[in-house]
């Protein structure tokens, strides 16, 4: 069964910075893509950033330059290092998980609070 587990959300002031996590369980986590999603209150699920099995990267124009994905696939985790944090920036984020070639085997966590706020 598979089971991925968010931490590291939390309150922030403006400019600040959080690092999420997320651990992975009941998959071969090197060969998933892996990717962080959020959604704010009122608004759709957005996709924040993606990391390959390759290490191919991508991010949202609406954090790049701010925000860094990366995994450990010897410890099966992934994390998101949020810097330069932005009112905006608020909303619950969910880790991700794809087998490519496989859409049914998609897997998401329950997500966790960042908010930002003086």
């Amino acid at each position: 069964q598979v089971q991925l587990v968010e931490s590291g959300g939390g309150l922030v002031q403006p400019g600040g910075s959080l690092r999420l996590s997320c651990a992975a369980s009941g998959i071969i986590f090197s060969i998933y893509t892996m990717a962080w999603y959020r959604q704010a209150p009122g608004k759709q699920r957005e996709l924040v950033a993606t990391i390959r099995s390759g290490g191919t990267i991508n991010y949202a124009d609406s954090v790049r330059g701010r925000f860094t994905i990366s995994r450990d696939n010897a410890k099966n985790t992934m994390f998101l290092q949020m810097n330069s944090l932005k009112p905006e920036d608020t909303a619950v984020y969910y880790c991700y998980s794809e087998r490519v070639g496989r859409p049914e085997d998609v897997s998401w966590g329950q997500g966790t609070q960042v908010t930002v706020s003086s």
